[in-house]
């Protein structure tokens, strides 16, 4: 019988012990990594398409080939090219006079050892892979945990990474929840989850036990706001776009819209417009649009609809040949907004993490900040106007993970900006520099001037020693 436990302590001392081995590996070592890591998916691009299908029941290859493949190797070959200056050690002011006198400061950057990465369904490949180029490009090696609920994606993924990279550089497992039970409580020198709030509690509880660091991207209810000046027509176009983007199951997507009633008739116009347009064709047969992943998530999304209906909310599903889902071979779910929602809704509780688009009426920009702020502070924050005080207004009074003005989720596709949530929505960051930095121990170094200049502060304290701390205890 296959114990996981020993199996994974085996691993993880075999790596830490290759880090030590190896110490400081070079630039060179580093870029072959990555460029590894490249080959893994440029060379199973095709077979990652239909993995994904697989398990997803139907998935878009050309999202899989944009969100998953492309986004990951662009995050990678920016990494490679990046690391050079990027491990070049940051050079520190010091306290006068020690500057002048001989005495240098810096931070150098080491790589922190053997980091776990435990991914999730939604883009399984692109959310391990991208901090995966953080990871490399910083000089450590990784074990990874990719999700139970893609399976076939999961078993590629360990097959296709064996098959580049020794077991000591980066290694894959697979299993179901109590793998990554296991897996989480090993005693990393970092850990990245990626996954829903209520399991990232579970896995900070695991990693405290070994204080383990942590980057956690975690979910919650990301809102747009549409302002009193927002273009109706451009809100409900980007607005939609997140929300069909993977069906809705993207940690970023457009969880809810705030506007005024009275914007309720052209928005409701303008969402339909936009998904006929992205969708001509219809939904049900059409290879754009990706399925609900799996029975129990779909009938969650149906159950949502249903309380919110028996609640008092509107239903209009955005279905722009009015097709019948009640009979299908997949899991796919229409576009539907939900509107005139109240928090009583179970819709307004949890993150959706589908198709489903709730609206809740506000008097103007100021009461929807205020109705962010009542709430936990969210992944992701949308905001649509064309008022630069209504803009500040907004930005300058909620505190979210990241935001995109004037559209939505395109913040994430930002190599030079770093992802990453805030209270419960996660802790740290990755993506290009900011990644290198997550992964790599910043270790401050001190060099003494060769002149034994500062012998006043040591005992016997005399007269010098009292005018220099006199000097520091001015205010």
């Amino acid at each position: 019988m296959r114990d996981v436990s020993v199996e994974l302590a085996t691993v993880l001392e075999k790596q830490k012990a290759a880090q030590r081995k190896e110490g400081l590996p070079s630039l060179e070592v580093r870029a072959d990594r990555i460029s590894r890591a490249i080959d893994v998916l440029l060379s199973n691009q095709t077979a990652f398409q239909d993995a994904l299908i697989s398990d997803f029941g139907h998935r878009s290859r050309d999202l899989t080939d944009f969100a998953d493949v492309a986004a990951s190797v662009k995050e990678l070959r920016h990494s490679r090219k990046h690391m050079k200056s990027w491990s070049r050690p940051s050079r520190r002011s010091l306290e006068f006079p020690l500057g002048l006198i001989g005495a240098s400061g810096k931070v150098q950057f080491q790589p922190k050892g053997v980091v776990g990465i435990m991914s999730p369904w939604n883009f399984p490949i692109n959310l391990t892979f991208a901090p995966l180029a953080g990871v490399l490009a910083a000089g450590n090696r990784a074990m990874i945990k990719p999700s139970e609920f893609t399976p076939a994606t999961s078993e590629l993924m360990a097959k296709t990474i064996a098959e580049q990279f020794d077991e000591d550089e980066i290694y894959v497992i697979t299993g179901e929840a109590d793998v990554a039970a296991a897996f989480s409580s090993l005693p990393f020198d970092h850990l990245v989850f990626t996954g829903s709030t209520a399991v990232g509690r579970h896995v900070m509880r695991a990693a405290a036990a070994n204080l383990v660091p942590l980057t956690l991207e975690l979910g919650g209810k990301s809102p747009v706001i549409v302002g009193d000046s927002a273009d109706i027509t451009k809100a409900a176009t980007g607005i939609m776009h997140g929300k069909t983007f993977n069906a809705g199951q993207v940690c970023i997507s457009p969880d809810y819209v705030l506007l005024k009633e009275e914007q309720k008739g052209s928005f409701v116009e303008a969402a339909q417009a936009a998904v006929t347009k992205m969708f001509p064709e219809g939904l049900k047969d059409n290879d754009d649009y990706t399925s609900v992943l799996g029975q129990r998530h779909f009938d969650r999304m149906r159950n949502h609809v249903e309380d919110a209906r028996t609640k008092g909310a509107e239903i209009i599903e955005l279905n722009p040949k009015n097709e019948d889902f009640s009979q299908q071979q997949h899991h796919k779910l229409p576009p539907t907004l939900v509107m005139g929602v109240n928090d009583d809704m179970t819709i307004m509780q949890e993150e959706i993490f589908g198709p489903l688009l709730p609206v809740r009426y506000t008097s103007g920009t100021e009461d929807a900040v205020g109705y962010v702020n009542a709430n936990p502070r969210p992944l992701a924050l949308y905001f649509f106007g064309s008022s630069s005080q209504e803009e500040s207004y907004v930005m300058d009074n909620t505190i979210s993970g990241g935001v995109t003005l004037g559209d939505t989720i395109m913040h994430i596709a930002q190599e030079n900006l770093p992802f990453g949530g805030v209270g419960p929505s996660g802790m740290g960051h990755y993506h290009g520099k900011d990644g290198f930095l997550e992964f790599s121990h910043h270790k401050a170094i001190y060099k003494q001037t060769s002149f034994d200049m500062l012998k006043f502060l040591r005992p016997p304290y005399g007269g010098m020693f009292r005018k220099f701390v006199k000097h520091n205890l001015k205010s």
